[in-house]
């Protein structure tokens, strides 16, 4: 049964009808385990589905 929930979430997140995280919650595994499943299947992850890292921009706002 796990195996056939990872096909069906690769299949979804592949025609982009599922997110990443989406497609793991699915599958039954966390987004890090899919992402190395999806690797080992061929398939991309897209950029909007990447890690984020932490970057230097302030996006403060203030008010003069």
């Amino acid at each position: 049964m796990h195996s056939n929930a990872l096909a069906t979430a690769i299949t979804l997140y592949r025609s982009g009808t599922l997110t990443l995280s989406q497609a793991a919650t699915r599958s039954g595994f966390s987004e890090d385990e899919l992402r190395v499943a999806l690797q080992r299947h061929g398939v991309p992850v897209r950029e909007d589905d990447a890690p984020v890292t932490a970057t230097s921009t302030d996006h403060s706002a203030s008010a003069d």
